[in-house]
């Protein structure tokens, strides 16, 4: 899944050179900001920061309101060692051009989670040599840049490594126990059952381990889908998949579960519109599921020249669109966009109760108060037997409804 989570390529290692120099850094997680709501870290798209031609973060934050990205991909190094690295070629160790960045998105009030593996590329939990290991690479990364939040983003090859995902889950349970009130998501693959064997696997794993994240999320796109309707479908055989695998109900399962989407043509061929994205995220909301999220924002904008779905790119969706369409909806479900109001009506007066009732043989003088025909009436001079509203000229005056 997700073939164009490319590792970082020379181009961004000389950008990271380049930027060492100048960026901002903020040394620890002392510089952090306060912790976005869950809702925040749930709704965070996916944005590769060295890679992809990176679209400025604040720009799509003045744009739709975003507040929280999932930056991706940390992977263990190229060359070999249990350390981490973005995109398996720049040591999160000395790191400066991401750090600028989550500066950035910081001082417009909003913040970062941090993706793990992805497809492609050495992954941390293969190269460490135990959970321990493999946590004490990740907390390095949580340690560097104040994180309140992680993603484990398991797939191939590495899901295929039983070894592999022991240490992930491992060490997804010892972070979240080391790190009180961390938001940890652990994402996967999604097939029209819900999620294959090997994604199976990794949930009984889980199991195994007694280890329960904030949310399972599955990626219904590359696996021969075809639009919402084909990814609502595999969200609700996935919770049948959460509540067989953990004795969940299903309202606890939904509450455990989540989509990660890719907007516009996947790398099969597949195309997701902003339409398809409304549906899947109605979906989502009226579940009550825990995370809506999607692979990428450096793909949140329209080709150019536009290319009428005919490939895929790293850097466009290949639908006509304008510009961060797709973030709008991970907005929408973090909250900060209210629905449309319904206008309300305004109420029809309660009509009070009736004066006593006017009599013919009654003589009546200026402000005596009557009740004729559902209405209350007031005198304005001495008068008998003259009906209430016979005459717009008469002796009555008219008190509305009664």
């Amino acid at each position: 899944m997700k073939r164009l989570r490319a590792c970082l390529g020379a181009a961004a290692a000389v950008t990271l050179a380049a930027a060492g120099t100048t960026a901002l850094v903020a040394g620890n997680a002392s510089g952090a900001t306060a912790a976005l709501s869950n809702r925040w870290y749930a709704a965070a798209p996916y944005l590769m920061p060295l890679d992809n031609d990176p679209p400025d973060p604040s720009a799509i934050m003045d744009a739709t309101g975003l507040k929280a990205f999932q930056l991706a991909f940390v992977l263990a190094p190229n060359g070999g060692g249990c350390a981490p690295t973005w995109g398996g070629t720049a040591p999160v160790s000395s790191d400066t051009a991401v750090q600028s960045m989550i500066n950035t998105i910081r001082g417009k009030g909003g913040d970062v989670s941090v993706s793990i593996g992805g497809y492609g590329g050495t992954k941390l939990g293969q190269a460490c040599a135990d959970p321990a290991a493999t946590a004490a690479a990740y907390q390095q990364v949580i340690a560097k840049y104040g994180l309140h939040a992680i993603d484990f983003d398991l797939e191939e090859p590495e899901y295929e490594n039983t070894a592999a995902i022991h240490n992930e889950i491992g060490a997804a349970k010892i972070l979240q126990q080391n790190n009180p009130g961390l938001y940890v998501s652990v994402t996967t693959a999604g097939t029209a059952d819900g999620t294959g064997w090997f994604g199976k696997q990794m949930l009984l794993e889980a199991k195994s381990q007694g280890f329960t994240p904030n949310n399972f999320s599955i990626m219904p796109f590359d696996g021969g889908f075809n639009g919402a309707a084909s990814q609502t479908s595999a969200l609700t055989n996935f919770n049948a998949i959460l509540q067989s695998t953990f004795g969940w109900d299903q309202a606890t399962a939904y509450a455990h579960e989540g989509f990660s989407g890719m907007n516009g043509r996947s790398d099969t061929g597949e195309i997701f519109t902003q339409a398809d994205f409304q549906t899947v995220l109605d979906y989502a909301t009226s579940h009550n599921m825990d995370r809506f999220t999607f692979w990428s924002l450096n793909r949140d904008r329209q080709c150019s020249p536009p290319d009428n779905g005919g490939r895929t790119s790293g850097t466009c969706s290949s639908v006509a669109q304008s510009d961060w369409d797709f973030a709008k909806d991970s907005v929408k479900f973090a909250g900060v966009t209210p629905p449309t109001p319904t206008p309300t009506p305004t109420p029809t007066p309660t009509p009070g109760s009736c004066k006593p009732a006017w009599n013919a043989s009654t003589a009546y003088t200026g402000g005596d108060e009557v009740s004729y025909d559902q209405h209350d009436w007031k005198a304005k001079w001495w008068t008998q037997n003259e009906v209430p509203g016979a005459s717009q000229w008469g002796p009555w005056q008219d008190e509305g409804a009664c």
